[in-house]
């Protein structure tokens, strides 16, 4: 079955065509992986860094192409397409360097004559399954740390961004001159990859599985993983919440709302869900944001743009059914639905009609039990909430049960400590937004978004690692760790129990 990309801010813009695969297809792949991963593993670390380190420095050279590339297939603004290729260049910079770490460590035994150790094993062969909202960078958080550590890859990207998919691909393979079946492309759609990924469990081609995507998918990776008594990597959704204070700047606020919310059209797994407003500053607050959402410039993405196109028709589509969540208690702010001739926006740049453009939304009066608060809400449109003291804030902010991003602008640095220990996100942001991650600071959430993986930093290299212990004995004797223990004694020093 062959696939056309179009562009969603021009669809009448063929970016490319795909041909899919099915099944047999993955498991051909896993394979693949699976008998390449042993030589893999041989390969020195700080050899296999080398060229994590050479793939940084293609993808930096070739960043600009890639990143026209990414505004082309999926609509994002160019300025934030940019950002993501970087991402790709950072995580390859950090993870160089762990190519000469991999640390284990020096344990004392209890008994003498006897060291013990550890080191990090590659878990073997990696299934990595991603979003196409961040078609390259996300991606880059599970195969660069899982190249390094000596796994293998097979990679299913998702089916709206193919041709991203193919470019990324390339630069890896050739830029990092990979060896074959170390890095495996695999386009398909959702039905034969988990018939794909199923099989190749059942045959042991698999040993770890990596899954960005929703959290109704997740659910159903994590289970599949882990009747093979595998662990899944899951990062999932968010309903992302800010909370503004009466101390907080409501500038800076309003700022980061804007782009927490509104940024990739709030396609993010870390886009803003709902700003929880103090009521003293409420009102103030709310005028400033509706005022900044309706100054925005929103249009084609190549321009100098908060937000671009819906990635594709069936998130328009989606995006609509959110729509119909307003309750009558809301207040809309603004208007809704897909710009057009007879539903335009001042200031649009370029021509509404050619893409899947859609209104920014606020809607005020949101409140726990409102599906537009419960749930996540994967486009433009945000909730605002009132509270009246902190404690109300942080109920509310978790009351989602997804955690996974979360932000606080205040200058009570009080509040800012007593936030951060009561939310169950697993990022915090002190006056700053929801979106954002840094490549050697942990990314991911818990409850409905993840189970507690995370991605980035040394912290990732829990994933695509397991610890191998080693007791080494060159006493001559067997010693046998409980039950003959030594003790102090006054004249000799230490006596062997037995």
């Amino acid at each position: 079955m062959i696939i056309t990309s179009t562009n969603p801010a021009h669809l009448d813009q063929v970016v490319g065509e795909v041909e899919l695969g099915d099944a047999d297809t993955f498991v051909a792949a896993a394979q693949s992986a699976h008998d390449a991963q042993p030589g893999w593993a041989r390969i020195p670390a700080p050899v296999r860094g080398r060229a994590i380190a050479q793939i940084g420095r293609v993808v930096e050279a070739n960043a600009e192409a890639l990143a026209r590339l990414v505004t082309a297939e999926i609509g994002k603004p160019y300025a934030e397409a940019l950002g993501e290729v970087r991402e790709i260049v950072d995580t390859c910079d950090f993870f160089l360097g762990e190519g000469r770490r991999l640390y284990g460590q020096t344990v004392p035994s209890e008994m003498p004559d006897k060291q013990l150790f550890t080191f990090r094993k590659p878990v073997g062969t990696v299934a990595v399954i991603t979003a196409g909202n961040f078609p390259v960078a996300v991606p880059s958080w599970y195969i660069v740390p899982a190249l390094l550590a000596g796994n293998t890859i097979v990679w299913k990207p998702a089916d709206y961004s193919p041709v991203v998919s193919e470019a990324f691909r390339d630069l890896f393979v050739r830029g990092g001159g990979l060896p074959d079946g170390v890095f495996t492309l695999v386009q398909a759609d959702g039905a034969a990859t988990f018939e794909g990924l199923s099989r190749s469990l059942d045959q042991g081609l698999v040993d770890k599985v990596g899954f960005t995507g929703s959290s109704a998918v997740g659910a159903e990776i994590g289970a599949l993983a882990g009747r093979h008594l595998q662990t899944a990597c899951l990062e999932l959704g968010g309903k992302n919440p800010l909370v503004v204070t009466p101390s907080a700047d409501l500038d800076l606020a309003v700022e980061g709302a804007l782009f927490s919310g509104f940024g990739t059209a709030g396609q993010r797994c870390t886009s803003l869900g709902t700003v929880i407003v103090h009521e003293s500053v409420h009102d103030d607050f709310l005028a400033r944001f509706t005022a900044a959402v309706a100054a925005a410039r929103v249009g084609d993405p190549t321009e100098d743009v908060l937000m671009g196109p819906m990635l594709d028709a069936k998130f328009a589509e989606r995006y609509e059914e959110y729509l119909g969540w307003v309750a009558p208690h809301h207040k809309v702010h603004g208007a809704t639905g897909r710009i057009g001739a007879d539903n335009p926006r001042d200031g649009f740049v370029g021509d509404p009609g050619a893409g899947l453009y859609y209104h920014p939304v606020v809607v005020d009066g949101t409140r726990p039990g409102d599906r537009l608060f419960d749930e996540e809400t994967f486009g433009p449109i945000v909730g605002v909430a009132t509270y009246r003291d902190l404690d109300e804030a942080i109920a509310m902010a978790n009351h989602p049960g997804y955690g996974l991003s979360s932000a606080i602008y205040t200058s009570d640095a009080l509040e800012a400590f007593r936030f951060r220990d009561g939310i169950s996100a697993g990022m915090v942001s002190v006056n700053n937004s929801t979106s954002g991650a840094e490549a050697h600071l942990p990314f991911g959430g818990n409850g409905k978004s993840g189970n507690g993986s995370r991605q980035s930093g040394i912290w990732v290299l829990d994933q695509f690692t397991r610890w191998q212990s080693v007791n080494w004995d060159y006493s001559g004797r067997l010693q046998k760790a409980q039950m003959d223990v030594g003790e102090l004694t006054g004249d000799a020093g230490f006596r062997l129990g037995s």
